[in-house]
């Protein structure tokens, strides 16, 4: 091979050397933006849009059980309020957190909203709002199938604009608006702020034997309007 010869194939090596270079520096750039999207939408949905949220703790049971994983849809409650029936994850009230020790993600059912009169009567054996008894058979049952009762004790509210009466599906084992409106019989503290709802959880998803979706019950929606109801 001539020395012309000799240069013309190592140039072309050279060549092919920075080609190749180059390309695998295009692949690694593109990876590189490729994670940094998905991780920006993947924030972007996890803040604005949905979320996974864990249940710890029996206060919705059966509903919702221990160790269940939820998905929750933030977004909805931008455009509309809280609708009775709804199950919400929401910032706990500060006193219910000192009492609990607990000032994480909440999640109950939303029972009667700003402007309802929600109350139990122990004669009834119902919750009411606005006067119309309420059917809830997402109440907890334990293991010989005994409902617990609606309320262990009777109570009348009305609940202040902007605000939320919120209770857990096991009544018997559940912080929640009636049990603190029992103990302080104050409604404000009782209540929960509309600002404080993080979203709607909308079904259940793990373990995979418990998955469905989470409508409001069909009760609700005899519930009249608290204008009409007075």
């Amino acid at each position: 091979m001539s020395n012309a010869e000799s240069k013309h194939a190592e140039s072309e090596r050279a060549g092919s050397d920075r080609a190749r270079s180059k390309r695998s520096g295009s692949w690694l750039r593109e990876l590189i933006i490729l994670v940094v999207v998905a991780v920006v939408v993947a924030f972007g949905v996890r803040t604005f849009i949905a979320a996974s949220f864990y249940i710890p703790s029996g206060s919705m049971e059966h509903t919702l059980d221990i160790h269940d994983r939820v998905l929750v849809y933030k977004l909805g409650y931008r455009f509309h309020d809280p609708n009775r029936g709804d199950i919400v994850v929401f910032k706990a009230p500060h006193q219910w957190a000192e009492e609990t020790g607990d000032g994480g993600d909440w999640i109950k059912r939303v029972i009667a909203v700003g402007g309802d009169k929600v109350a139990y009567d122990d004669a009834k054996g119902r919750i009411t709002v606005n006067g119309r008894a309420i059917n809830e058979p997402y109440i907890y049952h334990n293991a010989q199938g005994v409902q617990d009762p609606p309320s262990e004790a009777p109570f009348s509210v009305t609940v202040p604009k902007g605000r939320l009466w919120l209770m857990g599906d096991h009544r018997s084992n559940s912080s929640d608006s009636r049990e603190h409106y029992l103990q302080s019989h104050n409604v404000m503290l009782s209540t929960v702020p509309e600002s404080r709802v993080v979203g709607r959880a909308f079904a259940t998803y793990w373990p995979l034997n418990r998955m469905t979706w989470l409508s409001a019950p069909s009760t609700f929606d005899s519930v009249p309007d608290a204008r009409a109801a007075n």
